[in-house]
């Protein structure tokens, strides 16, 4: 039987990095996969769906290179070009995570683990065995009994990613950041989306200031928008699919090719062996304490399958923790209340902290400012003049409770706030940190400007 220090099941972006970061320590380590290394991370989420974004991007710029003073005359799509392109990205990175575990001396287990008592993991037959084995084995597209999926007319998010066949309608249910992501990409390829949402608003986590502008950009692309609307069933007998839905206003029918389910995740933790081992579960979750040690001794558990935020920088985060304990480091519980959000449809969305309504609801006395991506002059440069930066501050302290952006770029830009709240910056202190002219960032310190009532440029 080969032994190890550590054995983490699963290669995502919080397995293959914590296996990494394991090895650094000193730590024999091996990683288990039963498909490809990255996890759905790198191969069929985060990474093959921005390049998708990104050829989407850049199909806009073309159908609207007269607004920057330039003529192209034949242009078009290749949908199958498109798909083949997001697929190399993303073997492309698989690739470099192979080269990382080599690099590292990690060794790759292929196969299907199932975990056993006595710290050891059955990987196809053969035992492993370890002084720590680390679950990692993270989630899927979530199902719902009115919405099965069958992977031709009612699809999840892996499928929408590879579709021979660009639809010409599509339905997609759920409006969090997968289904907005898909929502840009497919109307942007010129397919008649419909987003259907059960909330009142669409993604709804984000401030309510975000999904207004959102919904307005959306429906401006021509995107239809249903809120406070549930699918309640589906046909798919005939050459397309009926989706059945129920509005305030009562029943009606979608007509689509295709359905898109984008509804959450489930973790996958069934036949991995949590019953055989005695590890408890609550709710879809496996419980764990600030350092992610399980209630069985030896066995850990990071990312999607934790009650933590399903985030790949999560992920990644919690892995880096759970070793760095391990290893006898001094570390410091995640503060999960300053974790970036980001979604990469266009407009791009980011936040992090409190919303306007949290605060209120805390009984918080606050200090709220805005920025629109209007008046700002390298949005004006580069045409893309939706959007803003809004920032909440504790009025009597300046801490910075909040911040949440919506236009182009934010996701990149979402950082500065992260940081700051990170090292208890005051928004006297964001106001006096010069930030460089033109840039989008400037609208995060103009922001806080208007939250103190010093603003310049509005």
């Amino acid at each position: 039987m080969s032994k190890y220090d550590v054995i983490v099941l699963g290669s995502g972006p919080g397995g293959y990095v914590t296996a990494i970061r394991a090895s650094q320590l000193g730590l024999k380590t091996a990683v288990i996969e039963k498909e490809s290394l990255g996890g759905v991370c790198l191969n069929w989420g985060c990474i093959p769906t921005k390049a998708l974004l990104k050829s989407a991007q850049v199909f806009e710029y073309l159908k609207h290179a007269d607004d920057y003073g330039l003529t192209v005359k034949e242009f078009d799509k290749d949908f199958d070009a498109v798909v083949n392109r997001s697929r190399n990205v993303a073997d492309g990175m698989s690739k470099g995570v192979q080269f990382l575990m080599k690099k590292n001396k990690i060794d790759v287990i292929s196969g299907y683990g199932t975990l056993k008592p006595g710290k050891k993991v059955d990987v196809d037959g053969t035992e492993y065995s370890a002084k720590h084995i680390i679950i990692a084995t993270g989630a899927r597209s979530r199902e719902l009994p009115n919405l099965p999926q069958d992977g031709e007319k009612v699809i999840g998010y892996r499928k929408a990613m590879t579709l021979e066949k660009q639809p010409k309608k599509l339905v997609i249910v759920g409006s969090g950041a997968i289904g907005v992501e898909f929502a840009y990409f497919y109307n942007s390829m010129g397919t008649d989306v419909t987003i259907v949402e059960y909330l009142p608003r669409i993604v709804p986590v984000e401030d309510a200031d975000v999904s207004k502008q959102l919904e307005r950009s959306f429906k401006k692309s021509g995107i239809k928008i249903l809120t406070s609307t549930e699918v309640t069933s589906v046909d798919t007998s005939g050459d397309g699919v009926k989706a059945t839905i129920k509005t305030k206003k009562g029943e009606e029918v979608l007509e689509a090719d295709m359905v898109l389910s984008a509804v959450g995740i489930k973790t996958n933790i069934e036949n991995i062996g949590l019953e055989d081992v005695g590890i408890v579960t609550d709710r879809d979750k496996i419980l764990v304490n600030d350092f992610y040690q399980t209630n069985i001794p030896g066995y850990y558990a990071i990312g999607d399958v934790t009650p933590g935020p399903a985030l790949a920088h999560v992920a990644s985060a919690e892995g880096i923790l759970c070793v760095e304990k391990i290893a006898g480091q001094h570390v410091e519980a995640i503060d999960y209340g300053n974790i970036p959000g980001c979604t990469y449809c266009t407009p791009e969305i980011a936040s992090v902290g409190l919303t306007e309504a949290q605060a209120k609801d805390k009984g918080i006395d606050i200090k709220v400012g805005k920025f629109p991506f209007s008046a700002s002059g390298k949005a004006s440069a580069g045409g893309h003049k939706e959007g803003f930066v809004k920032v909440i501050f504790d009025a009597k302290y300046g801490e910075w409770l909040g911040c949440h952006m919506i236009g182009t770029g934010v996701t990149d830009m979402i950082a500065e706030a992260v940081l700051g709240r990170k090292l208890e910056t005051t928004g006297h202190e964001v106001l006096k940190t010069i930030h460089p002219h033109p840039t989008m960032s400037e609208a995060v310190m103009e922001a806080v400007a208007d939250a103190y009532d010093e603003v310049i440029h509005i």
